[in-house]
């Protein structure tokens, strides 16, 4: 009988902020103890930064850009693992956290029996500030204080020492009187937390009964802004952080008009919130293996757990995920728990490009059909380490894919190949190419000196080259011009996209 499958994806999960990949907070006490009995995979790559750039490898086994850069997710009728599973007999469904870029619009959907994505829903009623609370500089409310403030703002641009006093007396002012106190940490959250998509899973489950099946979460619990919940704060023991605090930090965080080094006061702050968002994750992961196990399912269930992509705090002087090939965007956690099989860790970079692949050869279901990349099953279950380095690419500062005509799509790429030890990215616009010994110099500070290791560089340029001419030579122009054409009717239908960032 064919294995259901558990496939958990978490957006900015770190690799490096998980207990099992070693972080030194205990974020995933679960996990942990379930990371005793799975396959652990430390050198998870994503294919593509952000989520836009990642989803179609982990869900098409497709890398990023091969249908091309100007489409934005799934092309109807594209193979995916739920529409593969679906042919094979699984009951399917979906619950997603309200991120638009992995919605039903986009391709998301095909495959599943149930698909929620909770867009149709406010994630919270949230009385957040505007723009304006930002520091900013726009505006204030009453009509005399207004011009006032007007006049002030441009006061202080005639001069760099005025505008950093105004910008920062203005930012205060808004933030500690102007702005009424929050409600609660749930009346500024955006997404759905954790426990609300536990919750429709777990309800779902109870209908399956012996059929295999599979079901996909993707939460949004660490992502920015970032307000996890007072129950998550509480468990990593910060129950003090109060609501307002928490908002502080937030539009803090985003600040424009500040450097890193400004920043950096209260970045360790800020991580508190990220991590006790991934610290509820951790505890609604723990809820719904409880429900598996009491509907006696989880014995013939395998589960996975990876990200879509990382989160940087500053790490190379940004914020959040932009478009970006540094390691603390691309190295993701992967967890994978499969039943009466012994655990292992496997060392070589795994590209999240085989994950589907992988999942469907792990269970047993039917060999898969239109997809390009290989499992890794029968390595990782035997231990055996493989030599393919992981290549990962997106379209540099494409921050708001929605906006197809601005461009933004539309702009040369950003690629890396990286290997167990060597890591080289090549920036197309600028023609420059960096090099880098993870081994050396783990956190990426140093690039090797052009010139140097070329044996390395002549190697992982020769990927870089068979990767681009293979996704140039293999796209199928009936998926693309198929993508193209729905989002057509859909820009027909609706010409005012959403108002998207860099935060998905």
């Amino acid at each position: 009988m064919a294995k259901s499958i558990v496939l958990i994806t978490v957006d900015c999960l770190r690799a490096d902020h998980a207990g099992f990949g070693g972080y030194h907070r205990p974020t995933t006490p679960f996990l942990d103890s379930l990371a005793a009995e799975s396959f652990v995979l430390p050198a998870a790559i994503v294919a593509g930064t952000p989520t836009y750039y990642s989803f179609p490898a982990i869900f098409a086994a497709r890398a990023p850009l091969a249908i091309g850069r100007d489409i934005l997710g799934l092309a109807p009728g594209e193979p995916t693992l739920a529409s593969v599973l679906k042919q094979t007999g699984y009951a399917t469904a979906a619950f997603s956290a309200a991120n638009p870029y992995i919605s039903a619009r986009f391709g998301y959907g095909q495959g599943f029996d149930v698909f929620r994505d909770f867009l149709d829903e406010e994630a919270a009623q949230s009385d957040s500030p505007r723009d304006e609370a930002a520091g900013n500089g726009h505006g204030s409310s009453g009509g005399r204080l207004r011009r006032m403030n007007q006049r002030l703002q441009r006061l202080s641009r005639t001069a760099p020492s005025l505008a950093r006093l105004y910008d920062e007396v203005y930012f205060q002012y808004c933030q500690r009187w102007a702005i009424p106190p929050p409600k609660s940490l749930d009346s500024l959250r955006r997404f759905p937390s954790a426990d609300r998509i536990v919750d429709q899973a777990c309800s779902w489950l109870a209908t399956v009964g012996k059929q295999p099946f599979f079901l996909w979460l993707h939460l949004m619990d660490p992502h920015a802004p970032y307000y996890p919940t007072q129950k998550a704060l509480e468990l990593m023991g910060w129950a003090q952080i109060s609501a307002q605090r928490a908002r502080y930090l937030n539009f803090f965080w985003q600040r424009s008009d500040l450097r890193p080094e400004s920043l950096m006061r209260h970045r360790d702050e800020v991580i508190v919130l990220y991590d006790s968002g991934i610290r509820w994750v951790d505890a609604q992961l723990l809820r719904l293996v409880e429900t598996l196990r009491k509907l006696g399912l989880w014995e013939n269930c395998i589960l996975a757990l990876t990200a879509d992509h990382g989160e940087e705090f500053l790490d190379h002087g940004g914020r959040c995920h932009p478009p970006g090939l540094m390691e603390e965007l691309i190295c993701v956690p992967l967890l994978l728990r499969v039943p009466d099989t012994p655990s292992r860790t496997a060392t070589s970079p795994f590209s999240l490009l085989n994950l589907a692949p992988t999942l469907i050869d792990t269970a047993g279901a039917r060999p898969l059909a239109g997809f390009q990349n290989e499992s890794r099953w029968q390595q990782i279950r035997t231990g055996a380490s493989w030599d393919d380095p992981a290549v990962v690419e997106c379209v540099a500062g494409c921050t708001n894919p929605f906006h197809r005509e601005s461009g933004n799509r539309l702009r040369p790429r950003l690629l890396a190949v990286r290997e167990a030890r060597y890591k080289m990215i090549f920036d197309f616009e600028s023609s420059q190419e960096r090099l880098y010994d993870l081994e050396a110099d783990p956190r990426e500070l140093r690039p090797l000196a052009i010139g140097t290791e070329t044996t390395v560089r002549r190697r992982l340029l020769e990927c870089a080259r068979r990767h681009i001419e293979r996704t140039r030579n293999e796209r199928n122009a009936n998926l693309s011009l198929r993508a193209r054409l729905s989002e057509m009717r859909l820009e027909w239908a609706e010409p005012a996209y959403p108002s998207a960032t860099a935060g998905f």
